[in-house]
């Protein structure tokens, strides 16, 4: 499916340059008609059935004119102008990616009943959770880090922060302003078509990881409940985009929670080897095998060890019979985030999870 794309604009200069960049990076994406007249656009709004209209500012457009099934928003010379007479603006002048993502944006308010969309029923995309049993023992950079060290073999890699305090903003960095509340407001409002708002909001850090921007309030992520985080797992592992979808969680012992981890094809628990971390996780992977025996779910099959900061004088092994050990990184003292990783993500431990 293409969504059918009109463009209205009184610089044919632009237009032309636009128009050339869509047909050449989204042609299996996009289906352009383009103007610079005004009355044969809106004429071809019904007609054509257009599913997303841009129009530059200038214009005087009446909604009215509008099909109630075609999103509309104007094209405006400033970034920092969001809305333009109540109606969604989109800056002209900005990388024809966040453009795109933003017509991706507009397109799926309007197909709120269209499921299915972009998905790949072939796809092979594997699902990693990291996890800490008590904290502090740097899962989120270890997870950061291993999607850094997957993108750098050439795989398509999405990290996806789902802790309550976390943020995938302090490893990876990309314009646009969109963020993980968006994909939350769709699946809440089921107003909505999810595949393409997780495709619409999406950003790509330069180190190759695909990643989602935290959401602007810590309660926002708190609202999402374990059958709505299994829900895009589903559709991220569905959309035949990616090859690995690196999950950042909080651990719970709660048995809805645990269904999250029922998706996923690994679970790694990262620990430091201190006396407080694997006693934790000792009673972590404890509990998790008298709830296997008391139901139907099985988790320590999928569950592994990653030892973190671990240091020959201070640390030692969780004793932890039949658990997977994927290996052991040193301790770096001294260095800001963005060195942390460069260090970590050049680790052999991670070519154990490939």
């Amino acid at each position: 499916m293409r969504i059918r794309l009109a463009i209205l604009e009184n610089d044919a200069v632009y237009l032309n340059r636009i128009v050339s960049i869509f047909n050449v990076r989204y042609a299996d994406k996009l289906e352009i008609y383009s103007f610079t007249d005004r009355d044969a656009a809106i004429q071809s709004l019904r007609s054509t059935k257009i599913d997303v209209f841009l129009a530059n500012e200038v214009f005087e457009v009446d909604e009215t004119e509008i099909p109630s099934n075609c999103g509309f928003a104007y094209l405006v010379d400033s970034v920092d102008i969001k809305t333009l007479k109540d109606v969604v603006a989109i800056c002209k002048f900005q990388k024809a990616e966040l453009i795109y993502r933003q017509i991706l944006g507009i397109f799926s308010e309007k197909v709120a009943a269209v499921t299915g969309v972009y998905l790949n029923d072939e796809a092979g995309c594997k699902v990693m959770a990291f996890l800490s049993a008590g904290g502090g023992t740097g899962s989120s950079a270890v997870a950061a880090a291993c999607a850094m060290n997957f993108a750098q073999k050439g795989k398509n890699v999405l990290y996806l922060n789902l802790e309550r305090f976390g943020s995938a903003d302090v490893f990876f960095n990309a314009d646009g302003s969109s963020n993980l509340g968006d994909v939350i407001y769709a699946i809440k409002s089921k107003k909505g078509n999810l595949p393409m708002k997780l495709e619409s909001s999406v950003k790509h850090d330069p180190s190759g990881v695909f990643f989602f921007s935290s959401t602007r309030m810590v309660l926002d992520i708190a609202e999402l409940n374990p059958g709505e985080i299994q829900q895009i797992i589903g559709v991220l592992r569905m959309a035949g985009a990616y090859d690995y979808v690196i999950l950042d969680l909080d651990f719970s012992m709660d048995k809805k929670f645990l269904t999250v981890l029922e998706e996923c094809n690994n679970i790694v628990f990262v620990a430091d080897g201190s006396e407080v971390s694997n006693v934790k996780l000792e009673r972590v992977i404890e509990s998790l095998g008298v709830l296997e025996q008391q139901s139907d779910m099985k988790l320590l099959m999928r569950c592994g060890v990653l030892y973190n900061r671990f240091s020959s004088q201070t640390s030692r092994k969780a004793n932890v019979a039949g658990l997977k050990e994927y290996g052991g990184i040193n301790r770096y003292e001294g260095c800001g985030i963005q060195k942390l990783l460069q260090q970590l993500k050049c680790q052999p431990v991670f070519d154990a999870l490939e």
